[in-house]
């Protein structure tokens, strides 16, 4: 898919990883709709990027009404929704039994809620706004391209919740994939490694430093417009369909 003039839905897009795709996509000549829960960073990044360029709209991803709304406003402002790109999601960590006792099931819920039902509602209702389109000249109507994380495979101590959730978005990659075959429907799945997101930003230079000589080659921490670079990649390449891409720098993280 040409990304030139495409109509594209980002959620997460106030920051980290969800920011870098929205910037990479408005400069690529997309028309990007930035949904997220903070609406001073989106607000800011829209303002940044120019209305002719990028909206905002207050997005929570565990919300049917909220992510309705943000699929709305990309169609009424920009005329269609072409691509949806899955960057919310938050994370923990906690042990299945501590000192303190099992692990709390209201945080593994909300951990899942999140990261994994969130996703899985975004998918369904970008989807059905893009089924209802006239499809490209190659019979594609959309893309949904979305996040999970190498911890889906090899998870650490304390990575329970946040394993589970990443584990959910890699399995429902292919399944859905074949579901929206018939409709011109790509779906895929990124798994980053460690990346240099905000919530890194607030440990010392040592620890992040320590993070990423952890990485075989480069042995330095993702830097979030490599990620941006591999969703336009995706949006770009018609095969790449049903498929989830590790993005590494083949790190297997170890138990701690």
């Amino acid at each position: 898919m040409d990304i030139s003039g495409k109509s594209i839905l980002v959620s997460g897009g106030g920051s980290g990883l969800g920011e870098a795709t929205a910037r990479l996509l408005a400069d690529s000549g997309a028309k990007v709709v930035i949904g997220d829960i903070n609406r001073e960073k989106g607000e800011a990044l829209a303002a940044e990027l120019g209305e002719d360029r990028a909206r905002f709209v207050a997005m929570n991803v565990t919300s049917e009404e909220s992510v309705q709304e943000a699929v709305s406003a990309a169609i009424d402002a920009f005329g269609g929704l072409h691509a949806a790109i899955n960057c919310a999601g938050i994370g923990l960590a906690e042990r299945t039994v501590s000192r303190d006792g099992p692990h709390a099931l209201a945080s593994f819920t909300r951990v899942v809620t999140v990261n994994l039902i969130g996703t899985f509602n975004v998918i369904r209702l970008a989807a059905a706004a893009m089924s209802g389109q006239e499809p490209l000249s190659s019979g594609e109507r959309g893309v949904i391209v979305n996040t999970a994380s190498i911890a889906a495979f090899d998870g650490q101590i304390g990575q329970a919740a946040y394993s589970a959730s990443k584990g959910g978005i890699v399995g429902l990659t292919l399944p859905v994939a074949r579901d929206l075959s018939r409709l011109g429907i790509r779906v895929a799945t990124i798994a980053p490694g460690i990346f240099d997101t905000p919530l890194l930003g607030t440990l010392p230079d040592a620890v992040r430093e320590a993070l990423g000589s952890q990485v075989p080659f480069p042995s330095r921490l993702g830097r979030p417009a490599e990620f941006a670079a591999l969703v336009k990649h995706i949006i770009e390449n018609e095969m790449i369909n049903g498929e989830v891409i590790r993005i590494d720098g083949a790190l297997r993280m170890p138990p701690k």
